[in-house]
């Protein structure tokens, strides 16, 4: 089974037809928007979270199509599809990929690839002794970050390549059920250029998808498992040092917090800023979402909080009309607010 068909399978199990399929496009995407970023959290979707940006919407239409075709799913209306019977054996046998977590590295996923294979690629070429060769990544900011990099190695500069091939060997021990040649085919050295993705799934036969896939699911493990023993990969660990991850407030977002430590109000910030009160109210489901220490009871009460809360594990949804139909003294903004501020423990 193809590794797209099992995580939009899984997707569309916990989305459980509350959300249109295109959700869990804008998802892959990596969207910044209010009502992405929420379903990331709400829906224990995070993972996912912009883990194949280059995705084209005719694209994903086709593989849902072919889901279709292959009786993984059927259409439930308004853009919403369920699970049939075999889809859901299909994903019990084959749940999605484990390494895979977009919502913490899809920010610095290409990041890492370009300066870790700038730095294969030189301390290749250092081997060699070959000075003359055109570099991988045009990117000056890349090529300082690299001189860096390299003053701060103590090794002799003609073994650091047999270091790093020591320890992209051992993460790679580790690392079962993946082939590393997904990754190994796109590094540039002496004397070898290295092959596009394109050329890659070429040559392995894979799928432009499942090949997408797997190689962001390499980088995702690689940066997880240096981040997690930097001190056994003392020359790999340069390459994410200093890697910032940025999933937390979006610039504008970042504006309106500052409005609101300064005690304006929310309508008085919108007429500052010139937006509409619901871009505001945006902003502050991010902040709920985000700042853990971010207080809704000025915007909820603490009983109202509780009924939302309640209903919403009652009726086993997260849909904001269903709630809001059955508690007409919430508004659509505090009941997003109350399930933001508690995502994923709302149902605990």
């Amino acid at each position: 089974m193809k590794q797209i068909e099992s995580i939009i399978l899984y997707c569309l199990k916990q989305l459980n037809c509350e959300r249109t399929v295109y959700s869990i496009f804008h998802l892959l995407n990596g969207k910044k928007s209010s009502q992405t970023i929420q379903d990331a959290h709400l829906f224990s979707l995070k993972n996912f979270f912009g883990i194949y940006e280059p995705l084209k919407r005719d694209a994903f239409e086709e593989i849902i199509q072919s889901m279709i075709n292959e009786n993984q799913i059927f259409f439930h209306g308004d853009q919403r599809y369920h699970l049939t019977t075999h889809g859901k054996t299909l994903l019990e046998n084959n749940p999605p990929t484990y390494y895979l977590d977009g919502w913490n590295y899809h920010s610095i996923t290409n990041l890492f690839w370009e300066r870790l294979s700038l730095f294969i690629q030189v301390t290749s070429n250092l081997v060699y002794g070959e000075k003359r060769y055109i570099p991988i990544q045009k990117n000056k900011e890349h090529h300082q970050w690299l001189k860096s990099v390299v003053k701060e190695i103590k090794t002799p500069k003609k073994e650091v390549g047999e270091l790093v091939f020591a320890e992209l060997v051992s993460c790679f021990d580790h690392f079962k059920g993946v082939d590393p040649s997904i990754f190994v085919f796109r590094l540039t050295g002496f004397k070898l250029i290295g092959l596009t993705a394109q050329q890659t799934a070429r040559k392995l036969e894979m799928d432009e998808h499942e090949y997408h896939l797997a190689f962001i699911q390499i980088l995702h493990y690689l940066i997880q498992k240096i981040g997690q023993e930097a001190d056994q990969f003392s020359i790999l660990s340069l390459l994410i040092r200093g890697l910032k991850q940025t999933n937390e407030l979006t610039l504008s977002s970042r504006k309106t917090w500052d409005l609101l430590n300064q005690g304006y109000p929310l309508d008085h910030i919108a007429n500052l800023r010139q937006l509409k009160m619901s871009t505001i109210e945006d902003h502050l489901v991010e902040f709920a979402l985000h700042v853990n220490d971010f207080s809704i009871d000025s915007y909820v009460s603490k009983n109202l909080q509780e009924e939302i809360l309640s209903i919403s594990r009652k009726t086993g949804t997260r849909q904001l009309k269903v709630i809001r139909d059955k508690l007409n003294t919430a508004t659509y903004f505090q009941i997003r607010l109350v399930l933001a501020k508690y995502g994923e423990r709302s149902w605990n």
